[in-house]
Formats: structure tokens, C-alpha cells, sequence
């Protein structure tokens, strides 16, 4: 009577390292919590990722990253990320972090993470904006730095975004580098000098003025280029990691193929590469305007900006 062979030592190893042991793998907690912004004068929510391990009774103190959706999107949005943080966390290939994810409803969820002075409008009509940085880098980190055990210091703290996110990381990253040491831009929402007719920029009021729902010099002042000489004044070093699509709805009338979003990150990178005490990175992928472009690029943005910050760099 014949027996089946004996499973070799590859085999053995294949097994144990399949898809029943990944599963077996620790995995973070996603919870919706919220607080009353004072700023604000309304609760603001948000997501908020643990990872695998985390224990609130331990001493441990965790670097935090915040992470901006994109126009039109909801808090929810960045809660597919979840299995790559596991994954990176469980490989070692970034930190224990605890994750921010906050929800930005301003201006029609149009409000570009920025302090608006909007006053509203009937024709169209258009709530008045908010002043979301300010609640977004006072109340938000504050509330988070008290609450959770996190490492409260400006090198343990990441902001990342696509596509209006990216603008928002971006300009955070730039304008408040006392609060960040590194940022993940993808597909960000930047145009230069200004943006093309049909951007949500100028539709909601975010860049308003009164009542006017977009000002030009008020965009022009909050654009990164503003920020950049700023930025050099202070001194202080920063990492970013910029990404985005080759296939990222590209607009239709050639006089305006500069502000591509491609063109744009490309553009915003040449600019970023030559700013005294940021080291960068660009990259672009195969991929469109939605998460099969920005999962991927996460996750090595992440890796990059992490290891930057352990260096030193």
C-alpha cells in the first residue's frame, strides 16, 4: 500500500505562512469618536485607528498620523487603509501609530482644510465657511495630544491627504511645520498660479470672501508658493513624500493642460526638491484618480517618511 509523500519543509512553510496565518495576524481597532471644537462651536468627528497591541493601560507613547479625505468624501473614506497599516505595523516596516482621521463637512465638504472667510451666499446657495485649520491644528491636536498616549512633539506627527487632502497635508505640512515633521501628498488638488474654471476651489466658497465665493488673492496667499519663503525663515526640517496617477483626469481644453493634476505634482515637486531643509520624494504610478492609485502609494510614502524621520534626516 502506497502513503502520499511526506509534505516537504517548503511545503510546510508554505502552510503556515498562508492565508490562514495572515488572518491570524494581530490587527488595529477603527472607532468613531468626536469632541466639541471651541473653534468650531460644533462637535467635530473622526475615525480613530489603534494599532495591533495597543494596550491604554501600557506607558507606551505612539507617533500619531492625520489623515485628510478627499472633496466630497466623509471620514470614512480613509478607513480602507486598515489592513496596509496592520501590515506595515505587524512587519515592522513603520511604528505602532495611532491614526486621526478626521471628517471635514465645510463648505459642502469643499473647504480645503483651510480657515475660510466666506460670509455665505443665497444666489448660489452656499453655507457661510468655517475656520477648520485653525480647529483642525489647535482644537483636534490638542484634544488628541490629551487624550491618547501619543508622542507630542512635531517629529511624531505626520499629515497626510489625496486629492483635496493632499492640499491640506501639503499646506499644514508648509505652514505649521511646528506641528509636523513630515507630510504624504497625493494627487493633491494644487493648481499654479490659479486653478482651472472648473474647480471645486472656486465653487463652494472655501477661497470666498465676503460674498463673493472665490477671491484670487486670497488663494494666491494660501497657495504653497506663499508658504515656501515663510517656511525657509523658520528653519526647521521636514520630509514629504509627493504621488500621483498618470491617468488622473486629465482636462479636456489643451490651453489647460498645465493643470493636469500630473503636471501639477510635477510642478509642486520641482519647486518642493529645491526648498532648503526638505527632503522629498515624487512618484508617479499607473493609476487614476481613486485609491488604486493612492493605497499603493500610501504605503510606500508611509515607509519613506518614517524611515526619513528615524534617520534624522
Amino acid at each position: 500500500m502506497r502513503f502520499p509523500p511526506r509534505p516537504t519543509l517548503a511545503l510546510l512553510c508554505l502552510l503556515v505562512t498562508g492565508p490562514a496565518a495572515r488572518a491570524a495576524e494581530p490587527a488595529g481597532l477603527i472607532e468613531s469618536r468626536s469632541f466639541a471644537s471651541a473653534i468650531l462651536g460644533h462637535v467635530l468627528t473622526y475615525h480613530l485607528y489603534l494599532p495591533p497591541g495597543y494596550d491604554a493601560a501600557a506607558t507606551t507613547r505612539y507617533p500619531v498620523l492625520y489623515l485628510l479625505h478627499g472633496r466630497g468624501d466623509k471620514m470614512a473614506a480613509w478607513t480602507t487603509i486598515r489592513p496596509e497599516l496592520d501590515r506595515l505595523i505587524n512587519a515592522g516596516r513603520i511604528p505602532p501609530l495611532i491614526a486621526i482621521m478626521p471628517d471635514a463637512p465645510a463648505s459642502r465638504r469643499a473647504g480645503y482644510y483651510i480657515d475660510s472667510r466666506f460670509a455665505g451666499s443665497d444666489q448660489p446657495k452656499l453655507p457661510a465657511g468655517e475656520p477648520v485649520e485653525s480647529a483642525f491644528t489647535k482644537d483636534l491636536i490638542a484634544h488628541v495630544d490629551t487624550t491618547y498616549p501619543t508622542s507630542p512633539d512635531r517629529l511624531n506627527r505626520i499629515v497626510a491627504g489625496y486629492s483635496m487632502g493632499g492640499y491640506g497635508a501639503l499646506r499644514y505640512s508648509l505652514a505649521h511645520p511646528e506641528l509636523f515633521g513630515a507630510a504624504i501628498v497625493l494627487s493633491p488638488a494644487v493648481y499654479f498660479p490659479l486653478p482651472p474654471p472648473d474647480s471645486s476651489t472656486r465653487e463652494f466658497g472655501a477661497f470666498g470672501n465676503g460674498a463673493n465665493v472665490f477671491d484670487p488673492e486670497i488663494y494666491t496667499a494660501k497657495n504653497y508658493p506663499a508658504l515656501i519663503p515663510p517656511f525657509v525663515a523658520r528653519g526647521l526640517p521636514l520630509v514629504m513624500f509627493i504621488a500621483v496617477g498618470d491617468d488622473e483626469r486629465p482636462i479636456a481644453d489643451p490651453a489647460l493642460a498645465a493643470h493636469d493634476l500630473d503636471y501639477e505634482a510635477h510642478t509642486l515637486y520641482n519647486k518642493i526638491r529645491r526648498v532648503p531643509k526638505i527632503s522629498s520624494q515624487l512618484r508617479v504610478i499607473d493609476g487614476p484618480h481613486d485609491w488604486a492609485t493612492w493605497r499603493p502609494t500610501f504605503v510606500e510614502g508611509a515607509e519613506y517618511v518614517f524611515t526619513q524621520l528615524k534617520s534624522g534626516r
